[in-house]
């Protein structure tokens, strides 16, 4: 059995109206002003958790992330917590806010830079409490050692992977992503079930994360239009919060794969949604990958609720079907002529995603820059 390093953080909560009990946990640390972390849209959903937050005697200087941050972006928001002088960090909201909060915890009293700290374990430290409460099911940032930006020189999303992003304390509350718009409960939710494939079927899977990936499938595949058709359905809300913890949980030990490699240049060069250009990719980076282990896409059609028939490659076939199928069903384009995104884009789309090394080396089956042409070619 391979080794494996579990990287999560030391406190999960999860659980309907857990959110309030973060003020209690930085209290406990001693935070007295906090950067709160979060976007237009969900900050005034957040009242009672900031009500609770000064009940505790903490200052709460609030700050919007209201789009995939880029480089410039957050270096705005890490010059405000450092003139604030801010001694604990909260991020609440979807994958882009908390990876900034993430980010702002480990360099607000650090002489490092974000741009040395791209690639991984490059962070020398962090020093400031960090915890963060997601609202979308989901990125799973709030439990992963990851942070994303896009790196707006080189139009690519980087990385940084390390053990000091890892939050003090993570609060899942299902309740919170009950206003999460249809179209974004799709994408958040098939980046989440992309999470989950892609650690299943992984060159360094490990039965540990296996568990979680499987149920995570299962949990989120039989969710996720319950959801985006009605947001207020608590008990589909609940179940994909779940999937998406799953996984993130998978994110440290495991990572990703080619998916996300060649997903990131389309959110670096044409901004469209993280979620979107996954759940477009995947069908055909499976099928790419299919010879090299059969029996793990069988396993992972079963857990979508696709019925054994015929040979492992069959059934897994009919696996990416129903994925085709459930991303219809989600209202997410199928094609990427549908996104206004030039065929000619192809060949330097390739190029860009095979810089994305640390993802493409988990993949089960080596991935060449004609492959990727080949893949977007299939996509468009």
């Amino acid at each position: 059995m391979s080794l494996i390093t579990l990287l999560q953080p030391p406190r999960i909560v999860f659980g309907n109206g857990c959110a309030p009990q973060c003020a209690e946990f930085l209290a406990q640390r001693d935070v007295k002003r906090v950067l709160l972390v979060s976007s237009t849209p969900v900050l005034p959903s957040l009242n009672e958790v900031v009500a609770v937050l000064k009940s505790f005697g903490l200052e709460v200087i609030p700050t919007a992330v209201d789009h995939e941050p880029t480089c410039a972006a957050f270096a705005i928001i890490l010059q405000q917590a450092r003139a604030q002088k801010v001694d604990g960090v909260l991020g609440i909201g979807g994958g882009s806010p908390i990876d900034v909060a993430k980010l702002v915890a480990a360099l607000a009293d650090s002489p490092q830079c974000v741009a040395e700290v791209f690639g991984i374990n490059l962070l020398s430290g962090r020093k400031l409490p960090l915890v963060c409460l997601p609202t979308t099911a989901g990125t799973g940032a709030e439990v992963s050692p990851n942070a994303i930006l896009l790196d707006e020189a080189d139009a690519l999303k980087k990385g940084v992977v390390s053990p000091h992003l890892v939050p003090d304390a993570a609060f899942i509350d299902p309740l919170l992503t009950l206003t999460v718009p249809p179209a974004v409960t799709a994408a958040t939710g098939l980046d989440a079930l992309t999470h989950c494939i892609e650690a299943y079927a992984n060159k360094f899977a490990h039965p540990i994360v296996d568990l979680y990936a499987l149920q995570g499938i299962q949990l989120i595949s039989a969710n996720l239009v319950r959801a985006v058709r009605d947001g207020s359905d608590v008990e589909a809300r609940a179940a994909l919060s779940l999937g998406s913890l799953y996984g993130g949980l998978c994110l440290g030990p495991v990572n990703t794969a080619a998916v996300h490699a060649l997903a990131y240049p389309l959110g670096g060069r044409f901004r469209i949604a993280h979620g979107v250009a996954n759940a477009l990719l995947l069908p055909h980076v499976l099928r790419f990958n299919f010879s090299a282990a059969p029996e793990r896409y069988m396993e992972i059609a079963l857990s979508l609720g696709v019925t054994r028939n015929g040979s492992s490659l069959t059934t897994a076939e009919h696996g990416v079907e129903f994925l085709s199928q459930l991303s219809r069903d989600c209202g997410v384009p199928q094609k990427l002529s549908e996104l206004n995104i030039p065929q000619a884009a192809i060949p330097s789309l390739a190029q860009s995603a095979m810089s994305v090394t640390r993802l493409l080396k988990n993949n089960l089956r080596p991935l060449t820059e004609a492959d990727a042409v080949r893949i977007y070619e299939a996509a468009y």
